[in-house]
């Protein structure tokens, strides 16, 4: 059984399935979830989340309101970047789209706010479209599981982009709802089980061929990124 495979079966019986933005294929919805889940708790987004549905239904009334607006709704999620990113993308959808959030990764990453990771997110959730996510989480899970030892920089996120690339290849892009799975497996896998401190690999589908369990490195990977300062020193050595 494939890393893949295990992934979407292990979510399809133990992974969350009630979370308020799940079971929509509204673009606009999932867009709106992902965005709030940076950097903040789930449980912090519900309450926000359905908020801003209350307000906001459509990305055109997103796009319609004005900042002040969005940002005094946002007031207490913090990072208010994410804010003003949000109102801008509504609107560049709402003029530039026709209120329809596109269906490639790369044209939502043209998008204010929609990194690589998150423009994955929305194109399989939304779309059913096979393209891997790289967030936090799934960096620590591929790190462990295929034994990446590598201080966290712009060479060692190549390398997981390439894997998380791969690995996604080997589910059918056919399956949409297999897509879904894997990629919400992901997320849940990190938050629950394979957490940065202690996780619990005895309950983790991938242990058996988890790198890091097998050579004891479950708290040492993923590396931490090396100081600035730090590699310096070691370069003027």
């Amino acid at each position: 059984m494939t890393f893949a495979s295990k992934i979407v079966q292990w979510q399809k019986h133990h992974g969350r399935h009630d979370l308020p933005w799940q079971n929509t294929r509204d673009a606009y919805k999932i867009w709106l979830s992902e965005i709030m889940l940076q950097q903040t708790q789930v449980v912090t987004v519900k309450t926000y989340y359905d908020k801003f549905l209350t307000r906001f239904p459509t990305v055109i009334d997103l796009a319609q309101a004005s900042q002040d607006d969005v940002l005094a709704l946002w007031a207490g999620l913090g990072y208010y970047s994410r804010a003003r990113n949000l109102h801008h993308c509504a609107q560049t959808v709402a003029g530039d789209w026709g209120g329809a959030f596109p269906q490639l990764p790369e044209q939502l990453q043209t998008l204010k706010g929609i990194g690589a990771s998150t423009a994955a997110a929305i194109a399989v959730f939304a779309y059913g479209y096979p393209a891997p996510i790289l967030d936090g989480n799934v960096k620590r899970i591929m790190c462990r599981y295929f034994g990446v030892d590598a201080p966290a920089n712009a060479a060692t996120d190549k390398v997981l982009w390439q894997i998380a690339e791969r690995e996604i290849q080997h589910l059918d892009a056919r399956k949409a709802d297999d897509l879904r799975a894997y990629t919400q497996g992901l997320m849940d896998l990190g938050a629950s089980l394979c957490s940065r401190r202690q996780p619990d690999c005895e309950a983790c589908p991938l242990r058996t061929e988890c790198y890091a369990y097998q050579h004891q490195l479950t708290e040492q990977l993923p590396r931490a990124k090396v100081p600035t300062k730090v590699l310096a020193m070691t370069m003027d050595l």
